[in-house]
């Protein structure tokens, strides 16, 4: 029989991190984590404080990513690494990837005094995980592994003003180095990465599930902008033969891959698509004005390269057929590509089989959202996540994740690494 670590206010300590962290960066309606901004400082600066206040120690990587460790753990052994990151989307929920990080806390909390009783751990802070802010996710972890795409420094704040590079140095990145995709970190020394999340959508809540094992995790294709290229002209003076109309040129497109997503997914293919941004321009937009340039975003997600690029060739060939049909040009910024991700069998039996205490079987489930987890999967570390049951959805102010939900999970994490069963 296992022995049970008992930590006095385990409980009390995580609601107190993910309280202060949630209201130190919160504004009128969500929380505002700006990847390498503010409010992304502000919560490692808390953590740091926290960490400090439970005996450990931390330090800073070159990419401006939170490391944290026990001080007497002083193995040299290859370590699993229990990460997630703490940037958010605007005005988002405060529980997205800062959960998980308080929850690598939590199990090194409970390694305390018996820390050779698990290998060597370390908690990742990662920075910039979100896209929302200069279009390119996983920034932090991307380069740490000396994969972050150098062109990705030069992207522009969503706002205009600044790029990533220039964030990043400000938040003390080395970005002379990154820029020359130079690991950061010798992934040799990694065994493991694993990452606790909350669901970011309703299945385990219609479920049931307070904890689940993710199998895998999609991949995307993405162009932050489009631009449709019309013609502008009088509502009531240019007849439909004549009209080169934006608007109803990207309408078309729309209907055609709505359509062509359906026919993937009758065949079985795993595929979502979703148009986050479409308007005509602000400066020129009227009434009675016929749009003549429409901007919008493409995105495509799928747990299969092979039918992300499928999609992705329909969509342009639909775009070409239609610059045909009605006299207008599309124009697409770069592309991005983030390959799908599978998670370790062998870390999910470990789950399951840690999960065994209970009675209960460990539900299996895909994530449909990116985690920094595919970007070290892909680095060829093996890696895994623990989904938590959530309401409301994520990416908007009203993640309602459950303590008690929270901490299965982290007791889940601390289980597998040691044996042991962490109790509030």
């Amino acid at each position: 029989m296992s022995t049970r670590a008992h930590l006095p206010g385990l409980r009390d300590r995580a609601q107190s991190i993910l309280s202060a962290v949630g209201g130190a960066t919160r504004d009128e309606l969500g929380v505002i984590r700006e990847s390498y901004g503010a409010g992304e400082d502000t919560a490692l600066q808390i953590l740091t404080e926290q960490a400090r206040e439970m005996g450990f120690v931390s330090d800073t990587d070159r990419a401006g990513n939170l490391w944290l460790r026990l001080p007497e753990d002083q193995r040299e052994d290859r370590f699993v690494v229990i990460g997630s990151h703490v940037d958010s989307v605007p005005q988002g929920g405060n529980f997205d990837g800062l959960a998980g990080v308080v929850a690598g806390m939590l199990v090194l909390a409970g390694l305390q005094g018996r820390h050779e009783a698990a290998p060597p751990v370390r908690v990742l802070a990662l920075r910039g995980e979100e896209s929302a802010w200069y279009g390119k996710a996983y920034i932090g972890s991307l380069a740490l592994l000396g994969r972050l795409p150098s062109a990705a420094l030069d992207l522009k704040h969503r706002n205009g003003n600044g790029t990533l590079g220039e964030a990043m140095s400000r938040c003390g990145a080395d970005v002379d180095m990154i820029r020359r995709g130079e690991p950061l970190l010798d992934a040799a020394r990694v065994s493991a990465y694993l990452e606790l999340h909350i669901e970011q959508g309703p299945v385990m809540v219609a479920r049931g599930w307070p904890v689940a094992a993710v199998t895998g995790i999609r991949g995307n294709v993405r162009h932050n902008r489009v631009r449709c290229l019309g013609e502008s002209g009088h509502s009531g003076a240019v007849p439909r033969w004549l009209r080169k109309d934006a608007l109803l040129a990207v309408a078309e497109l729309l209907s055609r891959m709505d359509e062509h997503w359906r026919v993937l997914l009758q065949m079985g293919m795993d595929l979502v698509m979703t148009i986050g941004i479409c308007s005509t321009s602000l400066r020129s937009h009227a009434v009675s004005v016929i749009p003549g340039e429409v901007g919008l975003s493409f995105e495509a997600r799928s747990q299969d390269e092979q039918t992300l690029e499928r999609f992705y060739a329909l969509m342009r060939a639909e775009c070409s057929a239609i610059e045909s049909s009605r006299g207008v040009r599309f124009e697409f910024d770069e592309r991005l590509f983030t390959a799908p991700a599978t998670m370790d069998p062998g870390w999910i039996g470990k789950f399951e089989s840690a999960w065994g205490h209970t009675g209960q079987a460990l539900e299996r489930i895909p994530s449909g959202a990116g985690h920094d987890a595919a970007v070290f999967a892909n680095a060829g570390i093996p890696s895994a996540m623990v989904f938590i049951r959530n309401e409301n959805g994520s990416h908007n102010p009203h993640e309602a994740m459950d303590i008690d939900d929270f901490l299965a999970g982290a007791g889940l994490l601390h289980r597998v690494l040691s044996g042991e069963s962490l109790t509030p």
